[in-house]
């Protein structure tokens, strides 16, 4: 196995090493399907199957170790969403507490018995007890919109 010319069982042997060091040092999935793939042509090259037998395997079982592992790759790249209970407030009425102006960078409402800065979704002022309804949260500003027949 000292021979490290392209289509012996070494030069596989190196490509799997390399794949396997790649991904040891990069953070995510990138590149062990190669390193499967390179595995498979190592023993494709130790039973004597010609160059571009190799490679086909080599192609063919990255191909398919990619489509097999697609789904714990994207629970694995997607698991670094971190939820928090902001969310909770989407939706839900509130009072505003201070007047909002997105121009002056003032604002702020109760909901859920907690404080938030907040500002209009559509950069109207928002007078202080007005209900509003809370659509997106940026940051750690809740972004409001006046309820419709808004009124308290």
């Amino acid at each position: 196995m000292g021979n490290f010319q392209p289509g012996s069982p070494g030069f596989w042997l190196i490509i799997m090493v390399v794949m396997l060091i790649v991904e040891a040092l990069v953070p995510g999935l990138v590149s062990i399907w190669f390193a499967l793939g390179a595995l498979a042509a190592l023993i494709g090259a130790v039973g004597g199957l010609l160059m571009p037998a190799q490679i086909v395997l080599f192609l063919l079982v990255s191909v398919a170790a990619l489509i097999a592992t697609r789904p714990l790759v994207r629970k694995y790249v997607n698991s670094k969403t971190q939820h928090t209970n902001a969310d909770r407030i989407l939706g839900q009425e509130c009072v505003v507490t201070e007047q909002i102006d997105n121009l002056a960078g003032t604002g702020e409402i109760a909901v859920g018995g907690k404080r938030w800065t907040a500002r209009s979704a559509d950069q109207s002022v928002i007078p202080k007890e007005a209900c509003v309804v809370v659509e997106r949260i940026e940051g750690v500003k809740a972004i409001v919109k006046i309820r419709d027949g808004s009124g308290r």
